[in-house]
């Protein structure tokens, strides 16, 4: 099975050795985005909201370089420095995965990168 490297202008750079997405097997593999602006490469807000909108474009962004998008993720996992930020974040994440959403497991954690407070990975079809 072959594998192809996904990168996306339009998101973020990888801050590790890492990949923002590998297609595969008719699948695309993203890795987790978090709330940076691409521009700046900082993250966009000290505020979930205005982090988690930016998350979910970075997301778009990427997938969208793999020529897919929104409406083919069948899987998410969202990660959340405190899982009293849910209910802020599920009224978002409803916003881009309003018909149909995609499975997804929802985790608290101890901390994300840069200081994020919300991070989320995805699972499309090509």
């Amino acid at each position: 099975m072959e594998r192809k490297v996904i990168t996306s202008e339009k998101a973020p750079k990888a801050i590790g050795p890492y990949s923002v997405a590998i297609e595969s097997g008719g699948f695309v593999f993203c890795a987790g985005q978090t709330g940076i602006d691409p521009v700046t490469g900082d993250l966009v807000s000290p505020d979930l909201e205005a982090q988690t909108h930016q998350v979910l474009k970075n997301l778009q962004s990427v997938l969208e370089s793999a020529g897919t998008s929104l409406d083919r993720v069948v899987k998410t996992t969202v990660f959340l420095r405190d899982m009293a930020d849910f209910p802020k974040m599920n009224a978002i994440y409803a916003q881009y995965f309003p018909v149909n959403p995609p499975a997804r497991s929802t985790i608290a954690v101890a901390g994300l990168p840069k200081g994020g407070i919300v991070e989320i990975e995805a699972i499309a079809l090509k």
